[in-house]
């Protein structure tokens, strides 16, 4: 990612670039979630297709509007949010295409993936706090409950 001069906002240099890297790590994991809920949406079948499909759109919505919330926050600290499909594949630590017919698979697939990314931003989150970066602290911790809650949604409906 470049850089640019280092805003001055009271975060010293090690931090902002810690927490950006945390940021960068974050978005593509959240963009990867996007691409495959929205993929799932698109091709999920079944007895409770109506269902699934409405509620994997509601979560690929939201989804892409934290993907910019986190690419924006890393503007703010001063350097370039991951831009590429490339970029995002490179950073993310989700797996990026698991296809599957069964719509079960689908959710289970997701619900890992929902409580995967709570368990990597839940560390970063408390780091950011300890940095005085309370701002990306809060916006780690909306990204908490959403994914924590998600996964929960997931889960019930497959259990």
């Amino acid at each position: 990612m470049a850089t640019e001069p280092t805003p001055e906002i009271g975060i010293n240099e090690s931090d902002l670039k810690s927490i950006n890297a945390g940021l960068g790590q974050a978005l593509a994991d959240t963009f990867t979630l996007y691409l495959k809920t929205q993929g799932y949406h698109w091709n999920v079948t079944g007895p409770h297709f109506r269902s699934l499909h409405l509620m994997l759109e509601e979560q690929y919505n939201a989804l892409f509007l934290a993907a910019d919330d986190l690419a924006e926050r890393m503007r703010a600290l001063g350097v370039k949010a991951p831009g590429s499909m490339a970029e995002m594949l490179e950073l993310s630590t989700l797996k990026d295409h698991e296809p599957t017919d069964d719509a079960m698979t689908m959710v289970k697939n997701l619900q890992r993936d929902h409580e995967a990314l709570a368990a990597a931003i839940r560390p970063l989150s408390v780091a950011a706090d300890e940095a005085g970066d309370g701002a990306t602290a809060d916006l780690y911790n909306g990204r908490l409950d959403f994914h924590e809650e998600t996964a929960w949604m997931l889960r019930s409906f497959a259990s």
